[in-house]
């Protein structure tokens, strides 16, 4: 395996202890859209040697201008993007173990996985689960390199608990919400840069180098020729919930986990329900069948109603397209499961 990573090993900054160390490593990316599956290959043709991914949605064919790693197979048949890149990636690299998880990010599924991993991507997409990683990997002392990208622009900063300041220290004084790649679209080359920064600080960061970490706030915007390095030392907050002398790591608690979201610019609400889950999935299936023609594989539901298109997950979530309205959702569930 040592002429599969030869040109890795060649690197000095690497060489043969850091490539051991890297095939001893664990990197949980959390996200398999465009930087998820972008920083998940790079990863798992550098040898890292378990990369365990965790995702709540499906490909669509929206999906494949920029996530590099689906197809139009996975599209037609609404993989989970867990499961695609798993599959797609076994195949990159055969040598490494990929670990799958079709769910959303919550404290419940993310804290056992954030406490065995050495380093943390982030790869979402909402500005609320950005905070609840940063609040875990304050809570398990894990590193972890935050990213975003939306329209021709991209920003990363990599977050080192104990050492440099977190997420919830800058929400006052660096915008990290706005526009989306639904409401305002994205071009891959924001994704391919934000994402050769992340694997890059995953790499010193698994190899045990970080005094060649990135400290500051790094935002660029590659259709207008801008590129500029914030200084964020001075913005570490002692009072800070989420880092400070006194942390309560305020997005893990539960009035911060609603049970239905509007996925943003998406036009679509995610709700999630116990009894929903409770439901035998044949039993949901026969249910379906009354209103209408539903396909199924072996993660998820999908039918058409009304106006309305339902996509059903295994672990009792349900998508409703063609509403931001959550109170809308809960009625067209309510009157397709009954619910």
């Amino acid at each position: 395996m040592e002429e599969r990573y030869s040109r890795q090993i060649r690197f000095k900054q690497i060489g043969e202890k850091g490539q051991k160390r890297l095939g001893d490593s664990h990197v949980l990316v959390v996200g398999a859209g465009a930087l998820g599956t972008a920083g998940a290959e790079g990863l798992a043709r550098a040898g890292v040697g378990t990369i365990t991914i965790i995702d709540r949605d499906y490909v669509e064919w929206s999906n494949l201008q920029r996530q590099q790693l689906y197809t139009e197979s996975d599209a037609k048949l609404r993989m989970p993007k867990a499961m695609a890149a798993k599959e797609h990636l076994s195949v990159i690299n055969s040598g490494i173990h990929i670990e799958a998880h079709v769910a959303e990010g919550t404290a419940e599924t993310l804290e056992p996985l954030i406490e065995k991993a050495d380093v943390v991507i982030d790869a979402t997409d909402n500005f609320e689960t950005r905070m609840l990683i940063n609040d875990l990997a304050q809570k398990t002392k894990t590193p972890w390199v935050y990213g975003a990208c939306v329209s021709s622009q991209g920003m990363f900063m990599t977050i080192i608990p104990g050492e440099t300041p977190c997420l919830s220290c800058l929400f006052e004084q660096i915008p990290v919400g706005g526009a989306t790649c639904d409401t305002a679209g994205i071009i891959p080359p924001a994704v391919h840069i934000v994402s050769a920064y992340q694997q890059a600080e995953a790499l010193k960061l698994l190899t045990g180098q970080t005094d060649a970490i990135q400290r500051g706030f790094v935002t660029f915007d590659v259709w207008n020729n801008s590129h500029m390095k914030i200084n964020v030392n001075h913005v570490r907050r002692e009072d800070c919930p989420s880092c400070g002398t006194h942390a309560v790591y305020p997005y893990l608690q539960d009035w911060n986990t609603p049970k239905a979201a509007v996925l943003c610019g998406r036009d679509t609400v995610q709700v999630r329900s116990e009894s929903l889950k409770r439901i035998p999935k044949q039993e949901l299936i026969k249910r379906l069948k009354t209103i209408g023609k539903v396909e199924a594989n072996a993660f998820l539901l999908h039918i058409f109603y009304e106006d309305f298109r339902i996509v059903i997950f295994n672990d009792g979530r349900a998508l409703v397209h063609g509403t931001n309205d959550v109170k809308e959702a809960n009625s067209v569930l309510a009157r397709v499961i009954g619910l």
